[in-house]
C-alpha cells in the first residue's frame, strides 16, 4: 500500500495521525447522527475469510451491516415501545451477501455480471477500464472509439488496438464525451491530486439533512420497522437496489419503477428484486406521467440512484419532492457526488475502483485488479438502507422532510484512508452455509440470505423477485 493511503487514516473522524482508529461501524454510526451508546447492542462472530483483500474490505462490509441492522433495531424499538434488540452481525452472513450477485442461480444457472466490453485495457501508457453491460454504454463505447457498433465477437479485438494507441486520459475523455463509461486507472495520490478527488476527501462519509420544519411522522406500533410504509425505488444496478432490497426485508412496500426504453438484465434483479414488485412507467409521457404522480402522493419514502439533476426535470428534487409531500424521506446516491466536475458522470463501483486508486492496490506490477466483491456498491446499499431508518427514527421524534445523500467515490475514500482491518480475522468462510432455494417465476431461485440481523428480526425476505417490469404500477394491497 502507499504512503499516501496509510498517511491519513482516520482523517474523516478527527483522529491525529497515529491515533488510534475507531471502528468502521462506529464512524458510521456517528456519520448518521446516532446515539454512541447504541453500539453497545452491537455483537460480532462467525467463520472470516470470504472478502479477502489488501484493503479492509471485511471491516467495511460488517460495519455497513452492522449499522443497518442497528437502525432497524432502534427503529423496531420505537414501534413496538421496547428496548432496542440486539444486534448480531456474523461475519460468514455478511460475507456471502456482499457475494449475492455472484451466488445467485436459477435452475442451477450461473451468470456474468460483466460483459465482454466491461473489463481492464492497456493503454499506450497505463490502464483504462470500462463498463458497457448495457447495449447503449456498448454502443456509445464502440463509436468513441471508432469500433463498428456491428463488430460482434470481433469488437475486443477492436477495442484494444483502437485504446492501445491511446493514453487512458485521452480514452476516458472521449468515451465520456459520446456518453459511454471509460475511466482511468490512477493511484490514490493521482486520485487525489484531481479536483473531483480532492472535493470527495473533503466530504463526510454520508450527509443527512432536514428540509423544512413538516409535522411529525406518527409510526403505529408494528413488528417490523418498516411496516405500513411505501418506498419508491428509482435505482438501478447495484447499491440503490441493495438498499430498497433492505427496506423491503424491514416491511416496506417497495415499488420499483424503471423507464421502458431503459431495460434491467433480468439476471442481476434476480438478485436485487427480493421482496420487491417491478414496474415500467414512461414519465415523459403524459399517462405514464399521471400514474406515477399517483403513487408518489401515497409515497413515504423516494430512493433515486441516478445522475445528480437526471430526474429534476420530472419535479424529482429534494426541493421540489419536499414542497409537494412535506414529511417524505428522500434518499439519493450516485457514483462521483453531487458536486465537482465529475457530479453529472455516470460511474459503476468497478469504475470508481479503478479511479480512486482502490485497482492499483489491489492488483499487481503487471495489471490492475479489483476487490473480491463489488463493495462499494453494497455497502453503500446498506449505508443507505441505514440512513433512511435513522430519517424515520428522526421524523418521529421531531418531524421534517428528510435528506439523505450518499456517493460511492466518498465509500472508497472511507475504504482507502479511514478504515483498519479488524483485529482475529480468520478463514472457515462456507458460503453455502447462507444460502437458500426458493420457487420463483424464473425457476428455482437460489440466493444468499439476509445479513442484516437482530433478535426478533426477519430472517428472509417474504417473496422471491418477479420478472423485472411485469408488475402493474400500483402500491401492494391497492
Amino acid at each position: 500500500m502507499s504512503s499516501s493511503v496509510g498517511s491519513s487514516i482516520g482523517s474523516s473522524v478527527g483522529s491525529s495521525v497515529g491515533a488510534p482508529v475507531a471502528s468502521g461501524a462506529s464512524q458510521a454510526w456517528v456519520a448518521l447522527g446516532a446515539d454512541s451508546s447504541l453500539l453497545d447492542r452491537v455483537s460480532y462472530g462467525g467463520p472470516s475469510g470470504g472478502l479477502p483483500a489488501r484493503l479492509p474490505v471485511m471491516e467495511l462490509a460488517r460495519a455497513t451491516v452492522a449499522v443497518c441492522s442497528l437502525a432497524a433495531a432502534e427503529l423496531t424499538s420505537l414501534r413496538t415501545r421496547r428496548p432496542v434488540p440486539r444486534v448480531r452481525v456474523n461475519d460468514e452472513a455478511v460475507a456471502a451477501a456482499f457475494l449475492s450477485d455472484r451466488l445467485v442461480r436459477v435452475d442451477g444457472r450461473a451468470w456474468s455480471a460483466f460483459a465482454p466490453l466491461s473489463r481492464f485495457w492497456r493503454t499506450a501508457d497505463g490502464w483504462v477500464r470500462t463498463h458497457a453491460n448495457y447495449p447503449h454504454h456498448r454502443a456509445r463505447l464502440l463509436a468513441a472509439l471508432g469500433v463498428p457498433g456491428d463488430a460482434g465477437e470481433e469488437a475486443v479485438d477492436a477495442v484494444a488496438r483502437a485504446v492501445a494507441g491511446r493514453t487512458a486520459l485521452e480514452v476516458e475523455e472521449a468515451v465520456y464525451a459520446a456518453g459511454g463509461l471509460a475511466v482511468a486507472v490512477r493511484g490514490p495520490g493521482e486520485w487525489a491530486g484531481t479536483e473531483q478527488g480532492a472535493l470527495v476527501a473533503e466530504r463526510p462519509l454520508l450527509t443527512t439533512a432536514r428540509l423544512d420544519d413538516a409535522p411529525r411522522r406518527v409510526l403505529a406500533g408494528a413488528a417490523l420497522p418498516c411496516a405500513g410504509l411505501r418506498v419508491l425505488d428509482l435505482t438501478r444496478v447495484l447499491a440503490g437496489p441493495v438498499a430498497t432490497r433492505t427496506l423491503a426485508l424491514l416491511g416496506a412496500d417497495v415499488l420499483r419503477i424503471d423507464a421502458p426504453h431503459l431495460p434491467e438484465s433480468q439476471e442481476a434483479h434476480n438478485d436485487t428484486g427480493m421482496g420487491k414488485r417491478s414496474a415500467t412507467l414512461d414519465l415523459a409521457d403524459p399517462t405514464g406521467r399521471r400514474v406515477f404522480e399517483a403513487l408518489l402522493d401515497e409515497a413515504d419514502v423516494v430512493v433515486t440512484g441516478y445522475r445528480p439533476g437526471a430526474l429534476d426535470r420530472f419535479g424529482l428534487s429534494p426541493e421540489a419532492l419536499a414542497e409537494r409531500r412535506p414529511g417524505l424521506v428522500i434518499a439519493q446516491l450516485c457514483a462521483w457526488g453531487q458536486y465537482g466536475p465529475w457530479h453529472e458522470r455516470r460511474g459503476f463501483d468497478s469504475l470508481v475502483q479503478a479511479a480512486t486508486g482502490i485497482a492499483r492496490l489491489e492488483g499487481s506490477p503487471d495489471a490492475p485488479g479489483a476487490l473480491p466483491a463489488q463493495a462499494l456498491d453494497h455497502g453503500t446499499g446498506y449505508l443507505l438502507a441505514a440512513g433512511v431508518l435513522r430519517a424515520l427514527t428522526e421524523q418521529h421524534r421531531t418531524g421534517g422532510t428528510r435528506l439523505v445523500r450518499l456517493a460511492l467515490a466518498r465509500t472508497a475514500h472511507w475504504l482507502l484512508h479511514d478504515l483498519a482491518p479488524a483485529p482475529g480475522e480468520e478463514d472457515g468462510f462456507d458460503a453455502g452455509r447462507r444460502l437458500t432455494e426458493t420457487d420463483s417465476p424464473m425457476g428455482r431461485l437460489r440466493h444468499a440470505l439476509p445479513p442484516v440481523a437482530y433478535d426478533g428480526g426477519p430472517v428472509n425476505w417474504g417473496r422471491p423477485p418477479g420478472l423485472w417490469g411485469a408488475d402493474a404500477p400500483v402500491w401492494g394491497g391497492a
